[in-house]
């Protein structure tokens, strides 16, 4: 593609850097809002800048907020005696979206991966045991990916909370093996959240 403006072709390039758009709609995109006539591309401007130097990470659960703590935590409407442990905030929305789950929830922030150099001290699973020492918490659901690392860190979150005492469920299979939790439709994902099962390990 040949350009004849070096503006242009910078605001095209980072368009297309992000993700699943390509050299083609990044210049669809970027022509728009150069020929819109509203504050559309203000809006975007201002909303990019907000994202990357106002948005805060919540000091308990690591979901995104605006300051302190986030709208979840912060619910006197939630249980709090119950939190669901997720990877992601991309899975907090999947669930939400489910309005099956009215607990607290905790981003671990992925799962322990060897073979991606990813281990537990690279999760926010310290944080997770702490919160379940602390607080009144009764019951930590899994609702990790079910992927043979997602299984791994299953296994591994729970034996770190079997000394105290709080009862671990993990979410009914109807999330596919191998498969991401924001992919699951709402009706599956909310149904396996329902049903979820009692989880074990056998710690000697």
């Amino acid at each position: 593609m040949i350009y004849t403006s070096k503006i242009l072709e910078e605001a095209i390039t980072a368009v297309a850097s992000l993700p699943s758009i390509g050299k083609k709609s990044a210049l669809r995109l970027v022509l728009h809002l150069i020929n819109d006539d509203s504050e559309k591309a203000e809006k975007l401007i201002k909303a990019i800048h907000a994202l990357k130097h106002d948005l805060q990470e919540c000091p308990k659960c690591h979901n995104y907020t605006d300051t302190g703590l986030c709208s979840i935590c912060d619910s006197v409407t939630r249980d709090h005696s119950t939190i669901c442990v997720i990877e992601s905030v991309r899975d907090l929305m999947a669930i939400e979206e489910t309005g099956q789950f009215r607990g607290l929830f905790h981003i671990i922030g992925g799962v322990i991966s060897p073979i991606d150099g990813v281990g537990p001290s690279d999760l926010y699973i310290d944080d997770l045991v702490a919160r379940v020492r602390d607080e009144e918490v009764k019951e930590v659901i899994m609702a990790i990916s079910p992927t043979i690392e997602g299984e791994t860190t299953i296994y591994y979150i729970t034996k770190k909370l079997k000394a105290l005492g709080v009862a671990v469920s993990t979410i009914a299979r109807g999330v596919s093996f191998g498969g991401d939790l924001e992919y699951a439709d709402e009706l599956t994902l909310g149904r396996s959240i329902v049903s979820r099962i009692p989880y074990s390990v056998d710690i000697k």
